[in-house]
């Protein structure tokens, strides 16, 4: 784990109760940071809050949805007025949707993943900003994927909505590099999350197959990703602005 300089340092999480955003969670957590873990899965978000406390860290669990602003706002209010600011953001609230081709792909479907994956990821960061600059700074990580790098058949507004938090992401670095806030994107490869096991159906061949795809020659875990996203949000990465992090196994360099 990247030593992180995260002890005395307020950590927001988004998508937290589980995969991906329960690792970074705990790793930021381990770190000595004060975590607020956002989800809208409460009970998985209060387990894993509990675990924690009971190791003696410093974390909450916050009921919110990303598609709603209010919740939103509230979440962030909630972090800088308890723990007295907020440094480390961390966008990761996502999801899959259902897979279809471009053509047969469904307006419901295409507003929801659109709106939680990318609209939510701007929603954060209207609040996050602003809270970043009163505390003099801080850093911004949005969850994008290796399909916001390449493109892959029957999931469109999956693709669209990953690129789409690329290019989110880019703008925003511009933006805050001028407030000492970073903002970068990390792109996750085939990771062992609930997500991979919809995406398979559960069909071994299938998952077999995209094992198989991998150049490592397997899953990545959600550590894997924690790890990236710690070290993105610490000091060693003072110089990293704008910057899409491919975590993938090597998946894109094929």
């Amino acid at each position: 784990m990247v030593d992180s300089q995260l002890t005395g340092r307020t950590a927001l999480v988004t998508g937290a109760a589980s995969g991906i955003g329960a690792a970074t969670v705990r790793a930021f957590a381990e770190a000595g940071a004060s975590v607020l873990a956002c989800d809208v899965q409460v009970e998985l978000g209060e387990r894993l809050v509990a675990d924690l406390r009971a190791k003696g860290a410093s974390v909450n669990f916050f009921k919110c949805d990303v598609r709603d602003e209010g919740d939103i706002a509230a979440a962030i209010h909630w972090a800088v007025e308890e723990f007295g600011a907020l440094h480390v953001a961390f966008n990761n609230a996502g999801v899959e949707g259902a897979q279809a081709p471009t053509d047969q792909c469904t307006n419901d479907n295409w507003d929801q993943v659109i709106e939680i994956n990318l609209r939510g990821v701007w929603l954060c960061m209207k609040y996050e900003i602003p809270a970043m600059r009163a505390s003099g700074g801080g850093a911004i990580i949005n969850c994008s994927s290796i399909a916001g790098l390449v493109g892959f058949a029957n999931i469109p507004a999956y693709v669209a909505s990953k690129h789409g938090v690329i290019g989110l992401t880019k703008a925003a670095a511009l933006e805050c590099a001028k407030h000492n806030i970073r903002v970068n994107a990390v792109c996750p490869g085939v990771i062992q999350t609930p997500m991979i096991d919809r995406f398979v159906h559960g069909d071994a061949a299938a998952r077999a197959a995209l094992m198989e795809a991998e150049p490592i020659g397997r899953f990545g875990a959600p550590m894997d990703i924690a790890n990236a996203v710690m070290w993105l949000a610490s000091p060693a990465a003072d110089f990293v602005l704008g910057h899409a992090l491919a975590v993938d196994g090597g998946w894109v360099a094929k």
